[in-house]
């Protein structure tokens, strides 16, 4: 199997130009030859505006784009769950497949068991609610929530026990490349997204071909597996929607890159 057959689709994050219209994120992803969106409910696709949903779908299909996923920004936590079937709704409006989700709001260490065991129970709801309308769920990983750390990830995914629920992946901030791709090979079969971007150090947004080295090889790993989960550009430098084109082509440029040998000093005798 080629490397490209099995590329991950491209595509982009609403939210990472709040600050635009529907339309107008639509229109730039598909003229920077992304083919997918997730469109966050926080700003562009709100739950409690069906009209405004309906007409997110409608500005995607007409810009050739898939819908996704949903971005939402439910947690799990108490009081949450009633709010959490109009959500799924707004999902099903959009003609996303996939919901985004977050795993509580405090970090895997410093989670109470009583605090760990809500947010599984909340999820194990949430699961089943999402089952209902074919919806699959796909946490965030993300630091000061239950997924901030792999194996806090894998642990959670096996205590909530859904058969539709995955997560995302994206580099934990300051991780070395090494340290990022060791912990994507232990959660990789359950990876539904990757979150594309390049930062360094900490959360300041680099070009995305600053790290593209590290990118490639997020796709070599997932081409040795035949896995294409969705590759979503998010939060470009500058917030600029004039440096999406570029960024969108350095991700299609890590993801046709054949494969990296391994160093002179790893390989066998001949």
């Amino acid at each position: 199997m080629s490397h490209s057959s099995t590329a991950p689709r491209p595509g982009l994050c609403s939210v990472t130009f709040r600050q635009l219209p529907a339309a107008e994120v639509a229109r730039r992803a598909a003229d920077a030859g992304l083919e997918l969106v997730e469109w966050g409910a926080d700003i562009h696709a709100p739950a409690q505006e069906p009209d405004t949903v309906r007409a997110v779908r409608d500005v995607s299909d007409r810009c050739g784009l898939t819908s996704c996923s949903y971005g939402s920004y439910f947690r799990a936590a108490p009081g949450e769950l009633a709010g959490f079937p109009a959500l799924t709704r707004a999902a099903v409006l959009l003609g996303a497949p996939r919901m985004r989700v977050w795993a509580g709001g405090v970090g895997s260490r410093a989670a109470s068991p009583s605090e760990r065991h809500a947010v599984v129970a909340g999820l194990r709801e949430a699961a089943a609610i999402a089952a209902d309308h074919g919806v699959e769920l796909a946490l965030e990983f993300h630091a000061k929530t239950l997924t901030d750390t792999v194996a806090s990830t894998v642990r959670l995914l096996d205590e909530v026990g859904a058969d539709n629920l995955r997560t995302y992946w994206q580099p934990p901030l300051d991780a070395s490349d090494e340290a990022a791709l060791a912990g994507l090979a232990e959660l990789v079969d359950r990876v539904s997204a990757v979150h594309v971007f390049s930062w360094w150090p900490g959360n300041r947004r680099l070009p995305l071909a600053a790290r593209e080295d590290l990118w490639a090889r997020v796709f070599d790993m997932l081409d040795e597996r035949q896995l294409r989960p969705d590759a979503l550009l998010e939060f470009v430098p500058g917030d600029d929607p004039d440096v999406l084109a570029r960024e969108a082509g350095t991700m299609r440029r890590a993801m046709a890159r054949p494969p990296v040998p391994p160093p002179e000093s790893s390989r066998p005798a001949q």
